[in-house]
């Protein structure tokens, strides 16, 4: 009984998709076929498809290396395979599809976060685009989990400015962050 109500519930809203856990590369690997072959059967245009998938794995990737809740496990002869928490969810509503994703973050990611998403919300896609194409060419700094392409891509495939919020944790320093793109 319970199953069915969740799926009702999951159709009622639209969900195509809803991940909540941890989160490794094998694992992004293993739902990002999920994701491909959901958004096929849903029927988004090939386009749609490209910006949902890329913009998927961009917010994964963003739980990996920024979400201060990880578990580190022994995996063969790698002794530090961490694996961070977090959540992802693709639904869709008259023919938009949207994005979130959330993780707890600690407070001096939350403020580079923020203050690299201001700035994301301020710029027109056009310099969104022109700012890519810049950090295609820029070197990578040393301590950079990254080119810093991420949150660019995401703005660049969507449709809207993105929204964020950074909610305190009770009893904690750290931030919850939560991320929403639509396509």
């Amino acid at each position: 009984m319970h199953w069915r109500l969740f799926c009702q519930c999951a159709e009622a809203r639209e969900i195509i998709f809803y991940y909540e856990g941890y989160f490794s590369q094998t694992i992004i690997a293993a739902v990002a076929d999920a994701v491909k072959l959901r958004t096929e059967h849903v029927g988004a245009a090939n386009t749609t498809r490209r910006k949902l998938f890329s913009s998927f794995i961009e917010m994964t990737q963003n739980i990996i290396h920024y979400s201060v809740d990880a578990y580190n496990t022994h995996n063969g002869d790698n002794f530090n395979n961490e694996i961070r928490h977090g959540s992802i969810c693709i639904s869709t509503e008259a023919g938009r599809y949207y994005l979130h994703c959330a993780n707890p973050v600690n407070v001096d990611v939350a403020e580079q976060l923020q203050s690299k998403l201001a700035h994301l919300r301020s710029l027109t896609i056009d310099d969104i685009k022109r700012a890519y194409k810049e950090s295609l060419r820029a070197e990578t700094s040393e301590d950079s989990k990254g080119a810093g392409l991420g949150l660019l891509t995401v703005a660049r495939d969507a449709s809207e400015p993105l929204e964020f919020d950074f909610v305190p944790i009770a009893g904690s320093q750290n931030k919850f962050f939560c991320l929403k793109a639509t396509i």
